[in-house]
């Protein structure tokens, strides 16, 4: 476990615990019972069981849940690695909250409550209703010639991140998703799983939001030069985040940290949120229990996250949107396999010869 002189993080750190093996058991005893073949419900008996284990001492059913969208802007985006202005990042915010973006769509569809949180936008939004504002800076500085952030703007934003789950938790959420938002944040989620991965940006590099082959060429370039300047350890994760990371990256790492310090699982989105979550769990590798992988990215530098974690994504589907839209799809799915546990007669009370369970084929 590594430890940094934050209580916050610290805090956070020791709350959070190993699943119990007892716990798991007792979960899959309950799906064994159900009017159903053992283990015929797949990949979805293993999500609700997970839930169950988390929850503990007092597993309930689903009735909250929210994707909290991280933005902030990236002063790499001066190299040119991007297909559009740093301005989209402020214009997506209030599309969010305008109820405009995918993310509200597929929200809406699940009954689950969208929460943006700038943390980062090279905007002054002022007062706008609906927006948490935690803007650390107006943007991270260009990683390509300075480090992205400063030592004390890192731990900044997984404060900001382990505040805001502690406090989702409190307010009744019983899962969590995170997604983000911001122009440039996928050259700098590709550093982050470079340096954590100890591969090149040639191996790693995507096309983001849709960068021709110019484009690419110049962000793998801007990638070798700001790792090669920083050359950021692969076991170091706070030198790695302020070397190359993002703002709403931290606050990921921290809204991971934070969910699973207060029992409650977080849905993992794409490339970028899954850089948050590989900060975290090098800083803290239990938390990776508590993390459910909602999808693979067709970002080459997503492979890194299902290495280091061991977690297998849910869908596969071809997304590259962010915002949460894949969690959004995931956490459906962990909500739909928590009513099978919780809904579901068991033989005994649907009066059912559990033969059926004890011969499936």
């Amino acid at each position: 476990m590594t430890l940094h002189p934050s209580p916050a993080i610290e805090s956070a750190i020791r709350s959070i615990g190993p699943l119990s093996e007892g716990d798991l058991a007792q979960a899959q005893r309950r799906l064994d019972s159900l009017t159903k073949p053992p283990g015929s419900l797949g990949r979805l008996e293993e999500l609700a069981k997970l839930y169950i284990a988390i929850r503990q001492p007092n597993p309930t059913p689903i009735s909250q849940k929210s994707i909290y969208i991280f933005a902030a802007d990236h002063g790499v985006v001066q190299e040119g690695v991007s297909a559009y202005p740093s301005d989209v990042t402020r214009q997506m915010v209030l599309n969010f909250l305008n109820q405009g973006a995918a993310i509200n769509v597929l929200a809406r569809h699940i009954g689950a409550d969208v929460v943006v949180v700038d943390v980062g936008v090279d905007y002054d939004f002022g007062s706008v209703p609906g927006l948490i504002g935690k803007k650390i800076a107006r943007g991270t500085r260009n990683m390509a010639k300075e480090t992205a952030m400063t030592s004390l703007q890192a731990i900044q934003s997984i404060e900001i991140g382990i505040e805001l789950a502690t406090r989702a938790c409190s307010n009744g959420n019983q899962i969590l998703a995170a997604g983000e938002m911001g122009i440039g944040n996928t050259t700098a989620a590709t550093a982050v799983m470079c340096a954590v991965g100890k591969k090149s940006p040639r191996e790693l590099a995507g096309r983001g939001a849709g960068v021709d082959d110019a484009g690419l060429l110049r962000k793998i370039q801007v990638l070798e030069t700001a790792l090669q300047k920083h050359a950021p350890s692969s076991t170091d994760p706070m030198r790695i985040l302020e070397s190359v990371g993002g703002f709403e990256i931290g606050a990921m790492t921290g809204f991971y940290l934070g969910a699973a310090a207060q029992r409650t699982p977080c849905i993992v989105d794409g490339l970028i949120s899954a850089a948050g979550a590989v900060i975290a769990i090098l800083l803290e590798p239990k938390v990776k229990e508590y993390l459910i992988a909602s999808h693979r990215s067709q970002e080459p530098a997503h492979e890194v996250f299902f290495q280091l974690s061991g977690l297998e994504p849910l869908l596969d589907l071809g997304m590259r949107l962010g915002e949460g839209s894949g969690a959004a799809l995931a956490m459906n799915l962990l909500h739909a396999s928590v009513n099978v546990y919780f809904e579901m007669a068991t033989f005994e009370e649907a009066q059912i010869s559990d033969k059926m369970n004890a011969n499936a084929t």
